[in-house]
């Protein structure tokens, strides 16, 4: 597997390693249930032991990775448990953050207008990359537009909650979208879940939200039988 190198930034090298490795666990280059080495993994990176000991700490504490007494790590199974109860808090938060931002909103103010701008920008790359069928730009695209909406409220506490709730949702909504390929419908409802918040629609906005994050759950069956080897109870 081929890993990005280090690009100057203000990014730490603990957590570039961090993020690369996150990123190849949720879009699946590293399968649930596969075994990872540090050493291994920092000879591929170029980086040494220390900053892949670092991030599979973090990773472990999202329940991403598993240690295995003399055997390294693991990449942790999908758990169907763990993606019903994400899935219920995630909606529960999340539905409750738009409708907060879509109480709040004034075109008059400049975070306002900053915000308005900046997600009709992840609009139009979430299209452009549903035009070039790019799922990896998509999924990114996907995230920035709930985390930009997220980080309105000001609310540090349920933000960094739903994170952690999506990283147990990440995976299964990263197969979702390699399998339906309905880029274009999920393109369509970040739209109208804007259009909402914008139009200070509030319990439209919550409506839409949490009917965006049922379509996950109607998925989980099928995909836990066509992809067994991922996924535990």
């Amino acid at each position: 597997m081929d890993f990005p190198k280090l690009a100057v930034s203000r990014e730490t090298l603990s957590d570039h390693v961090y993020r690369v490795i996150r990123d190849a666990i949720v879009s699946l280059r590293f399968k649930p249930g596969q075994l990872v080495y540090e050493a291994e993994l920092g000879k591929m990176m170029g980086v040494s032991r220390t900053p892949v000991r670092e991030a599979f700490r973090r990773l472990m504490a999202e329940e991403l990775i598993e240690v295995l007494p003399q055997r390294g790590a693991r990449i942790a199974y999908i758990s169907l448990k763990k993606i019903h109860e994400a899935r219920i808090v995630r909606a529960s938060l999340e539905a409750c953050a738009f409708k907060q931002v879509a109480e709040m909103w004034n075109p008059e103010e400049e975070r306002f207008q900053k915000l308005h701008a900046d997600v009709k920008k992840i609009l139009q790359e979430q299209r452009d990359a549903v035009e070039a069928e790019d799922v990896d730009t998509f999924f990114e695209k996907d995230e920035s537009f709930h985390l930009l909406i997220l980080e309105a409220t000001g609310n540090s506490t349920l933000i960094s909650v739903i994170r952690q709730m999506r990283s147990h949702l990440n995976r299964m909504r990263y197969l979702e979208l390699l399998e339906a390929k309905h880029y274009r419908r999920v393109a369509e409802e970040h739209e109208a879940i804007f259009e909402a918040v914008v139009a200070k629609d509030a319990a439209l906005a919550e409506q839409l939200l949490n009917r965006h994050i049922r379509q996950l759950e109607n998925r989980t069956e099928s995909l836990s039988r066509k992809y067994p080897q991922y996924f535990r109870e």
